[in-house]
């Protein structure tokens, strides 16, 4: 039976329509795999140009996260500079070496400039060393340059209320300084060998980085804190300022447009359930910013305050 015209009109308009409705299920589809393959590998072809910022606002530790973001950061094409928001009162000394380390690396591919918030002192301080500028505010809190290593002596409270604590070890060294042990004078100047290595190499990277004669930076680095005026006249630091002087310097001595926009990139936390979190919390594995334990070599001002 042959169709009439308006029957045939009604047909070409219904295979339009299901035409379209198919191309633009093709493009939602290709918009959600080219999603996911940004977010899986970092890759985008509709990135722009743009200045990373990252944030170290917390106790410094050994974080292979952190290292992972500033290696991806730097492989990002689209990432023309690095901001690095510097708000820690520092942390351990291997935390603090490793950030140090991570963003000279960085450094070598793109520029990075450090900018100090409040406080960004001792591990917090040395990081900022492996940037290419530092930037601080008049008020921020800065240096404290050393090393600390922090443990108490309980055996006079041991013997008052009757406890006698046994330990067998292989040597004199082993597990020093004990609370549950005298703390002897060899003891002491063996662990402060430990201590003092540690601080030369501090000393080292801050008289290269600062360009300044170690005598200079030996006299600066007695565990002092400054303000970052102060920590400008001692050279210390390069500038006063914050994001908007940070984004000069880089115009002015990278060639970086001050009208790229500034994006933060930040470490993906994965989600913990709760009985993790109580199962965590109950085999003492709490997260640090409720209880940060510094075991060893510790590179931080006020730890106790924490």
């Amino acid at each position: 039976m042959p169709l009439n015209a308006d029957t045939l009109i009604d047909r070409i308009r219904l295979k339009q329509q299901v035409s379209r409705w198919r191309l633009a299920a093709i493009i939602v589809a290709i918009l959600s795999l080219l999603f996911v393959f940004e977010k899986a590998t970092s890759f985008s072809p509709i990135k722009s140009d743009y200045i990373a910022r990252i944030t170290v606002d917390d106790v410094i530790s050994d974080d292979r996260q952190l290292t992972k973001l500033i290696t991806e950061t730097a492989e990002d094409s689209h990432a023309r500079a690095v901001l690095i928001w510097l708000d820690t009162p520092g942390g351990s000394a291997v935390g603090g070496q490793q950030l140090y380390l991570d963003l000279r690396k960085l450094s070598k591919i793109k520029p990075v400039v450090a900018v100090m918030r409040t406080m960004a002192t001792s591990a917090g301080y040395m990081a900022a060393l492996g940037t290419d500028h530092i930037v601080a505010r008049e008020g921020t809190i800065t240096g404290s340059i050393g090393v600390i290593m922090e443990s108490f002596e309980a055996t006079e409270l041991a013997e008052k209320i009757g406890i006698r604590p046994i330990t067998l070890k292989s040597g004199p060294y082993k597990a020093s300084p004990s609370p549950t042990e005298k703390f002897t004078a060899d003891q002491q100047r063996v662990l402060q060998t430990v201590i003092t290595d540690f601080f030369n190499w501090f000393v080292d990277i801050v008289a290269a980085r600062r360009n300044m004669p170690r005598d200079k930076v030996e006299e600066l680095a007695d565990g002092r804190i400054y303000t970052g005026r102060q920590a400008l006249e001692a050279n210390l630091i390069d500038q006063l300022g914050g994001d908007e002087e940070a984004v000069q310097w880089l115009e002015k001595n990278k060639k970086i447009s001050t009208d790229l926009e500034i994006k933060d990139v930040k470490i993906e936390k994965e989600s913990v359930s709760l009985y993790e979190m109580i199962t965590q919390m109950a085999n003492g594995k709490i997260s640090a910013r409720f209880l940060q334990r510094l075991d060893g070599l510790a590179a931080i001002w006020q730890p106790n305050s924490l």
